[in-house]
């Protein structure tokens, strides 16, 4: 019986989806978060005055790009997965599934706070609009970072 759960471990495509898995799971939680503290924020604002709607929508939606990223992603991992695939090469595509999905949660969740701070700007002062999507995209640039890291991974599989 342990032979054959063991014998699970040595399936190079197991390896490949848990990649796949991670990096669009992990990602998409974060993205989740980060939405959900700009939302928060965003509902608040909006109470008191509604008319700020369109500006509080778009910086409690920059969170959720990095649950795109690790879609893609995941997308790319298994668009790898091959039957003659090794052991190594399975390993090497959960690797890949890593920066994109660890880096994507991080970077969602403080780009949530960040994005909250800026709703909370745009209370204040509506016009500084571009001044919290600034300080959003900031962030962001980390999470398109590790989708290139990915990326450039892929390839070298």
């Amino acid at each position: 019986m342990t032979g054959k759960f063991v014998d699970l471990f040595l399936i190079p495509q197991i390896w490949a989806f848990l990649g796949a898995a991670i990096a669009f799971l992990v990602a998409a939680l974060g993205s989740a978060r980060g939405c959900g503290i700009a939302g928060q924020a965003a509902a608040g604002v909006v109470a008191e005055d509604p008319s700020k709607f369109g500006a509080t929508m778009i910086l409690q939606a920059l969170p959720s790009t990095q649950a795109i990223y690790g879609f893609v992603i995941a997308f790319m991992i298994l668009g790898k997965l091959s039957d003659t695939m090794t052991l190594q090469q399975g390993l090497a595509l959960l690797a890949t599934g890593l920066p994109a999905g660890i880096v994507g949660y991080v970077s969602a969740l403080f780009q949530g706070k960040v994005s909250t701070a800026g709703i909370h700007l745009v209370a204040k002062r509506p016009e500084s609009l571009g001044s919290g999507i600034i300080y959003a995209l900031m962030v962001e640039l980390f999470a398109i970072l590790a989708l290139v890291v990915s990326i450039l991974m892929l390839g070298r599989i």
